[in-house]
């Protein structure tokens, strides 16, 4: 399998038009997050515009949004379910209608969907999919570091080595180097960068990489990956992170060129605006519109899609393409977005990287996770006052249970159990032994007492301050339903302390907070404080999204 995590299962999904209208026959759209908005406006427009099948059949469309990962693991376990028969073809659920954020992560949609039906071509090729919109896969970072890295030849063979920007160039400040990308094993723009990386340090075309070029560069890209921060699900969070953090939490990103316009668009006055660097050689993140032919796509079906798809590229929906900053495929419409204004060149030059293949690429993705990915630390502080009690405790039980048992082989996580008192530290890895220890914590779990929770949020900095490595990413990770009551220490306090141990220092220990359960019951504005303050993210969850919110965020590390 391409994955070796299960993805999540959330996306936005959206039925198009308003209860009045009733669409003959609906497409089902999955896509990927870079088209999230673009596929929702599209099926509002469609409601008005109502194209029709030749039959005088009126089309809908419904969209789902994730990242191109989870599109391509969903899409593979459907097809594997329909072919062994655990799922019926008449599955309205499955996508007859599937984008991809780019041809990477399409070339591994159709060679994992071939391995399953060897004599069928349920997924066409790239060359058989037409172009929607593309967006270059590009370096971000502030304008006054832009000229040392666009200076760079290679900046990624550059990353191996350099450890400051003035090592990039003279004139550069003597800036540490601190970079962020998403995690490749469910991101596309992760994974075009993980591939961009073996692509440079190599020195070969990725088409020409080898399993052997995987073994022999591992090394090297584990030293651009030391320079990470953090990794994340999504290519637009990570570049708003940067954005609000600074650049003494991240200097550099790997983005889509459309990341740079949303930032600059978005950026408080009078903070530097954001540049795209653009690598001589990059991925193009053609996003194109696949037309699956399994058999869960009926003929009628079929035809609608490709009704819909001449749809998508006339130039009412080509203009919702470059409203966010992505190029349409279309030439006739405007990239109106792509302007030096918005820190990106209109007229880029590069060579664009071809997909290495499949079975290199995942090697890739086994050899980050087990070798070149960046270590962590993280305490993940769970709260189990009397207020967790019933079905709130079970799901946070039952989701941090498949949490621990996606524990890199390298991470450790520290689980701290708190109500009216701070349990100590219960460490678990990937190990048998760590396992057994994070499940007799799960099953030990009992709701009751108060909720101290500023002295547990510092008994999770605390343990990192002791036990962690520079070469690791720290963070705290709380989850409360709760207000504080009866700490020790106060808010005032926690969050001086939390200064002092974040990203100004050497410490650089994040924090990350989810408040859980019925909104007003836990403190938001104190979580967001404690999130926004420490360079992490604050998220809300219910017993019913708590597994997905979970398994998110555990892409952070």
């Amino acid at each position: 399998m391409r994955r070796l995590t299960l993805p999540a299962a959330a996306g936005l999904a959206l039925l198009a038009g308003c209860s009045a209208f009733k669409p003959g026959v609906e497409v089902t759209a999955l896509v990927g997050s870079a088209l999230s908005d673009v596929c929702n406006q599209t099926a509002e427009r469609l409601t008005r515009d109502q194209q029709r099948l030749a039959d005088g059949t009126v089309i809908g469309l419904r969209c789902r949004a994730m990242g191109s990962g989870d599109v391509v693991t969903e899409v593979v376990e459907a097809a594997r379910a329909v072919h062994n028969g655990s799922r019926s073809a008449d599955d309205p659920t499955i996508p007859t209608l599937i984008s991809l954020d780019g041809d990477l992560e399409q070339d591994q949609l159709q060679y994992l969907v071939q391995q399953i039906a060897p004599n069928a071509d349920w997924i066409p090729s790239t060359t058989d999919s037409p172009a929607f919109a593309s967006s270059p896969m590009v370096l971000m970072t502030t304008a006054d570091l832009a000229d040392g890295l666009n200076d760079l030849e290679n900046p990624y063979t550059a990353l191996t080595t350099a450890s400051t920007h003035r090592e990039l160039a003279p004139g550069s400040a003597a800036l540490p180097i601190r970079f962020v990308h998403t995690a490749p094993t469910r991101s596309n723009s992760g994974l075009q960068t993980l591939v961009s990386q073996y692509v440079a340090v190599s020195g070969k075309p990725a088409e020409r990489l080898t399993l052997a070029d995987v073994r022999a560069n591992t090394g090297k890209v584990k030293a651009i990956q030391s320079k990470i921060t953090r990794y994340g699900a999504s290519t637009g969070g990570l570049a708003k992170a940067m954005v609000q953090n600074g650049p003494f939490w991240a200097s550099i990103a790997s983005v889509y060129e459309s990341s740079v316009v949303a930032s600059n668009r978005s950026r408080p006055a009078g903070q530097s605006p954001y540049v795209a660097i653009y690598p001589k050689a990059t991925f193009t993140s053609t996003m194109r519109l696949i037309l699956p032919t399994g058999p869960w796509v009926s003929e009628q079906e079929r035809e609608a899609v490709q009704v819909l798809s001449d749809y998508m590229l006339k130039p009412a929906v080509q203009e919702l393409v470059a409203d966010i900053g992505l190029r349409p495929a279309n030439s006739a419409v405007t990239a109106s977005q792509i302007l030096p204004s918005n820190g990106v060149d209109p007229k880029a030059r590069y060579e664009a990287l071809r997909s290495p293949r499949p079975e290199v690429v995942q090697a890739m993705i086994q050899a980050w996770l087990v070798a070149a990915k960046k270590s962590s630390r993280v305490a993940l502080v769970v709260d189990s006052s009397g207020s967790m009690q019933g079905a709130k405790l079970a799901a946070v039980q039952s989701s941090l249970m498949r949490y621990l048992s996606q524990i890199g082989v390298n991470d450790t996580v520290a689980l701290i159990d708190f109500d009216s008192r701070i349990q100590k530290p219960v460490v678990v890895d990937g190990s048998d032994a760590g396992q057994q220890r994070g499940q007799a914590f799960l099953s030990g779990l009992k709701a009751d007492g108060g909720t101290h929770l500023h002295d547990a949020v510092l008994a999770g900095r605390n343990w990192l301050k002791q036990t962690g490595k520079q070469e690791e990413i720290l963070a705290v990770v709380v989850l409360t339903d709760g207000r504080d009551q009866g700490s020790t220490t106060t808010l005032s306090t926690l969050q001086e302390e939390l200064r002092r141990s974040g990203f100004e220092g050497d410490d650089r220990i994040a924090v990350f907070s989810v408040g859980y359960g019925d909104a007003g019951a836990f403190d938001a504005s104190t979580l967001q404080a404690l999130a926004d303050g420490n360079g992490g993210d604050y998220l809300q969850g219910t017993p019913d999204t708590i597994r997905s919110l979970l398994n998110n965020l555990q892409l952070s590390f």
